[in-house]
């Protein structure tokens, strides 16, 4: 990003009544321009094109911080807008860090976001594995090196979840930030109302493990995860559903790679060695 449109940009802030004192950018996500500016954290949204798994939409992002205000859940919102043509978003900061230990808490915290009621307007997420199966073949047909993948497509079926749930969309590492003992789930740009099971499967996701912890989850931190999950059908459901998880998460790790991202060829190599554990090559 231009120096230029930064300062610009802080200055339309500035401009606005927002207290921004020398806005530090912070790294860690993968999506958009974060900086930390007093108590305040900024987003701009980029327009890098279209994902295809994870939505960025400062709207949905908007709409959730607004609805679950006075969770814990989720930051307070403060302000949103758009500048020069980018949407943006200022929510206050927390004082925590990504989460690293305590998997049992995770499951806790998606517990109790599976149960709040979603705010209208947002979309239906992936349900079930015939979805799953659509949404991966789409990803594989624009990744140069899909063919290999295509052929570990995993076997049987699981039915769509009949009645579909909030979920985060997104709840890997580097999304939930640990404080006072606590979770706050940030980076809100892709909740749906879909199958729990993908916020459980995401954050058990060997390649967004390595992507934001460094390394992927011990079979114990998984096991005390799914036990801990408040509703068991789910944590089964899951588990059922892994596999094709598994599968897509491949193919998205590919998409990636195909963009230049050498770590993206790890996280691919260790989405579809869990894969073929479940399902066998020779299956």
């Amino acid at each position: 990003m231009p120096d230029q449109f930064e300062a610009r940009f802080f200055a339309f802030l500035s401009a606005k009544g927002l207290h921004v004192p020398a806005p530090r950018r912070l790294t860690g996500g993968r999506s958009n321009h974060v900086w930390r500016a007093g108590g305040l954290v900024i987003k701009l949204y980029t327009e890098d094109g279209p994902n295809p798994l994870f939505a960025n939409d400062p709207a949905r992002e908007g709409a959730i911080l607004a609805a679950l205000s006075g969770t814990g859940m989720v930051p307070p919102l403060v302000q949103t807008g758009e500048f020069e043509g980018r949407k943006w978003l200022g929510y206050a900061h927390v004082n925590g860090s990504p989460w690293q230990e305590d998997t049992a808490h995770v499951a806790r915290l998606l517990g109790r976001l599976h149960d709040l009621a979603p705010p209208p307007g947002l979309p239906d997420g992936v349900n079930g594995s015939k979805a799953l199966e659509v949404q991966t073949l789409n990803i594989l047909r624009v990744c140069k090196r899909g063919g290999q993948l295509a052929a570990l497509r995993p076997l049987g079926r699981v039915p769509p979840l009949p009645q579909p749930l909030l979920i985060h969309g997104d709840p890997v590492p580097g999304n939930l930030l640990a404080h006072d003992g606590t979770l706050t789930l940030i980076d809100w740009q892709c909740p749906q109302v879909g199958d729990p099971a993908e916020d459980l499967a995401l954050f058990l996701s060997p390649a967004m493990q390595l992507m934001y912890r460094g390394a992927p989850l011990s079979m114990r931190e998984k096991d005390c995860f799914l036990r801990a999950y408040p509703d068991p059908r789910i944590a089964g459901r899951t588990l059922a559903l892994m596999p094709w998880f598994h599968w897509r998460m491949a193919a998205y790790c590919l998409w990636r790679a195909d963009r230049g991202g050498e770590k993206d060829w790890q996280a691919y190599e260790l989405e579809r060695e869990a894969l073929q554990s479940i399902r066998p090559k020779t299956a």
